[in-house]
């Protein structure tokens, strides 16, 4: 059986290399569930399953069953990043070498303070979110790690100046 939201485990991936089912179609319940969730990813079951008037039973079915669907694939807390003292944020794009995404991601995932990474189409091949203590610690990791990762063609770094998560809250 999936881990529950209070276990903090994530649903495996294709990243992960495991497979997921097909997706299933969701119902209106399922959508208020995980409405709900994202705005607070430490909700009850309890409190789950009275919001959209379903069982707790039901509640605990649906929202396992959206973890091994890979729909909900973590509980975790929004982090304000200034405040845990990496006040530097910044988009860095990535031009790197033909079919190597793999390998550069894989690469990426490594780099301390990396958020999100982004295969993406245009420009750019890459497109990846970091945040860092200071200037000086980004101009390091953009000059000594990105830059020596043999497939990386070349990075251009834009500075975030303040942000704002988009996600609903609670």
């Amino acid at each position: 059986m999936a881990e529950g939201p209070e276990s903090g485990v994530l649903a495996e991936g294709p990243e992960s290399g495991v497979s997921l089912p097909p997706p299933r179609p969701l119902d209106a319940i399922d959508l208020d569930i995980l409405q709900m969730l994202q705005a607070d990813g430490r909700a009850s079951i309890r409190s789950v399953a009275e919001r959209v008037h379903v069982s707790r039973a039901n509640a605990y079915a649906r929202i396992n069953r959206l973890v091994e669907d890979g729909v909900i694939r973590g509980f975790g807390a929004r982090v304000n990043h200034e405040r845990a003292g990496q006040g530097t944020s910044a988009y860095i794009t990535l031009k790197i070498v033909q079919n190597s995404w793999r390998t550069v991601r894989e690469q990426l995932r490594q780099l301390p303070g990396a958020s999100h990474i982004a295969l993406v189409g245009g420009d750019f091949d890459v497109l990846l979110l970091v945040h860092t203590p200071d200037n000086r610690s980004l101009r390091e990791l953009v000059l000594t790690r990105l830059q020596a990762i043999p497939e990386v063609l070349s990075t251009r770094t834009l500075l975030v100046f303040e942000e704002e998560d988009l996600e609903p809250q609670g």
